[in-house]
């Protein structure tokens, strides 16, 4: 029969082994995410040399802001700056909301996110929008005159999106609209 101590060991053996597993899955899946994350990097610079090769194409920019000048409302006005860089058409109105800050170790990651919908008289409330998230990385360690770090996600995309590196397609938010609508119309109420 085995005492306290024996199953106070085991329980610690069967602990360690769990929390070594854990940490062994988490060091491979962020291998793979990284070579992947790697592999994507390197695609979109191939495209985006194609694509500015093939149509001539300049993918806009502006001037973000510095860590220092940097705050909430700040942030929503470079969004919607950066927004008419893209060409889309003008039936789209859009929203801006700030969602909520995320404090790190080293920055704090502030979020947005762009509502996109299509309006109409027959429909002057849509049926469906689709999101672009946008994140400020305002780093702490890095000295006051540098930019903040920005990227963008389309809603149900998983591609990092950054400023100057990827052309605007307005076929993304037509695809999420239209795969929203499509789920819509299935569901019976």
């Amino acid at each position: 029969m085995m005492d306290g101590e024996e199953y106070e060991k085991q329980a610690k053996v069967l602990v360690d082994d769990f929390i070594n597993n854990a940490i062994q899955k988490l060091e491979i899946g962020m291998l793979e995410r990284e070579k992947t994350i790697d592999s994507m990097k390197k695609e979109m610079v191939r495209h985006n040399a194609f694509t500015s090769r093939q149509e001539n194409y300049e993918v806009k920019d502006i001037n973000w802001l510095t860590i220092q000048n940097f705050s909430v409302e700040k942030g929503q006005e470079k969004i919607m700056e950066y927004i008419q860089t893209w060409e889309y058409e003008d039936s789209w109105l859009y929203c801006i909301e700030f969602l909520g800050e995320d404090e790190h170790e080293f920055d704090t990651r502030y979020r947005y996110r762009v509502r996109w919908s299509i309006p109409t008289r027959r429909k002057p409330v849509p049926r469906a929008t689709a999101c672009v998230y946008f994140t400020f990385q305002v780093s702490k360690i890095k000295p006051k005159q540098y930019p903040v770090e920005v990227f963008y996600v389309f809603e149900t995309n998983r591609l990092v999106h950054r400023p100057g590196e990827s052309r605007f397609r307005e076929k993304w938010l037509k695809d999420v609209i239209e795969s929203k609508s499509l789920i819509m119309e299935s569901v019976n109420f």
